[in-house]
């Protein structure tokens, strides 16, 4: 077929697995995918939704890529993802630059839909997002990798007040166990030597297909493929962190001593007004907790600033809060007033000024600590998984366990002659705000 495609990914790590399953789908029915968007066909546009940002982005992105229809080979404008599932028919009434549309229930359909596109037909694929891929899909990635998610669930149930997830993705819908380890499998043989387990919800893993917490079994197993050397747990919901679970990431080598568990704030007041479930003190316990029986653990939150009724006082127990805990890795968000959410008809919304003094306050504060915890490094000795070379400098750059691809820091490795995909011993000697160096152990 003479049909370039170009996938342009928005927004998150899950969807980047949706458009890695649908490069999959549109290699297999026989079109070329391509980088260059100068020289695409066809472009979709996998769009985010979340928050007013991400939305402002995803529809500049449209436009943007509209003008190569004038410019450059573009027959055909295609938007897929979150945006899309929640506005649909917005979307196609005010973008006539938009040839199709797909939602996060139906991106399966990618083929049929450029078909369509380029007929002139302007299709719609937006039903009830119930859709949850297995195995039998394939993804494609742009290029050679050694990590990769995997997701393992899709949508969620927690209705927290300030989220949209559940209008853009549905109910929460774990994976069969079998379908993950057989992608996992397929990953591996393709050279991915860490695995990083996504949902919007992953601890809550199992409780619907099996009726029970069944993230740790799933990644037990996960440890057993072969070709996979690391497990990395993203997106820990508090309230199902199971001493089941600390004990699996505790005792196996492969598992990453990393948490990423979202709290979103300390104080039981903002808590119960997003209804989240538990109490600062709850936190607290829990991540004492975690670090008492998994020595060494990396720990990773995110926390909303400015959410309605955050009062003065509430942010600076937050500030003590994040003092008090000492994060290793921290992301701090504006609340966004998000349309049909419960939250953004909550009183006493806060100036935007005020939510972004608020974030940079925080910020400061946490490069501080992650500057001080980093220094700590200093002397250790870590194994570094390499994902690029830099010729230039002559050192590679890679992560520890203790750094998520993409979000945390890097480690960069000297006296190292080997491969790029290579997991070698480095000695730290140097620490800085968010990144180590070190040397390479013979």
């Amino acid at each position: 077929m003479s049909e370039k495609i170009k996938v342009v990914t928005l927004g998150c790590d899950k969807n980047l697995v949706d458009s890695e399953i649908m490069s999959g789908l549109i290699h297999e029915r026989g079109y070329t995918l391509v980088e260059d968007r100068e020289e695409a066909t066809v472009i979709i546009v996998n769009t985010c939704g979340f928050i007013d940002a991400a939305k402002e982005e995803s529809v500049n992105t449209i436009l943007d890529l509209a003008e190569l229809k004038e410019t450059a080979s573009l027959k055909a404008l295609i938007v897929s993802g979150c945006l899309t599932q929640r506005y649909k028919d917005e979307l196609m009434q005010e973008m006539p630059e938009i040839d199709g549309i797909v939602g996060t229930g139906d991106f399966d359909k990618i083929t049929d839909i450029i078909d369509e596109a380029l007929a002139g037909a302007k299709p719609s694929y937006v039903g009830n997002p119930v859709f949850n891929y297995d195995a039998v899909l394939p993804r494609k990635a742009a290029g050679p990798r050694y990590s990769a998610h995997i997701k393992i669930a899709e949508g969620c149930d927690n209705a927290c007040t300030f989220c949209s997830i559940p209008i853009m993705r549905g109910k929460f819908r774990s994976r069969s166990m079998e379908s993950i380890v057989a992608e996992a499998g397929t990953l591996a043989a393709q050279g991915v030597r860490e695995i990083s387990l996504i949902a919007q919800d992953s601890t809550n893993y199992g409780m619907d297909m099996y009726g029970r917490f069944a993230l740790p079994e799933l990644m037990e197993k996960l440890t057993q493929v072969p070709g996979v050397d690391w497990v990395r747990l993203h997106y820990a919901y508090p309230g199902f962190f199971t001493d089941e679970l600390i004990e699996v990431i505790a005792n196996n080598p492969k598992i990453c001593k990393y948490v990423d568990m979202p709290l979103q704030h300390s104080e039981d007041s903002i808590l119960k007004r997003m209804r989240r479930p538990g109490r600062g003190r709850d936190a607290r316990e829990l991540l004492r907790k975690i670090r008492s029986r998994i020595p060494g653990v990396a720990l990773r939150t995110s926390l909303i600033v400015g959410f309605p009724g955050e009062t003065e006082e509430d942010f600076e127990n937050l500030k003590r809060f994040v003092e008090e805990i000492q994060f290793d890795k921290l992301g701090v968000f504006t609340y966004s007033q998000e349309q049909d959410t419960p939250a953004a008809r909550l009183p006493d919304q806060i100036p935007e000024d005020v939510k972004e003094a608020r974030a940079n306050e925080l910020m400061e504060l946490q490069r501080r600590i992650s500057n001080s915890r980093n220094g700590g490094r200093v002397g250790e000795e870590l194994e570094v998984l390499l994902e690029r070379y830099d010729g230039r400098n002559d050192v590679y750059v890679g992560r520890s366990q203790y750094d998520a691809p993409e979000i945390d820091g890097e480690v960069f490795v000297s006296g190292y002659k080997g491969n790029i995909g290579d997991i070698v011993k480095v000695k730290v000697t140097h620490s800085f705000e968010f990144d180590l160096a070190g040397e390479a152990i013979a």
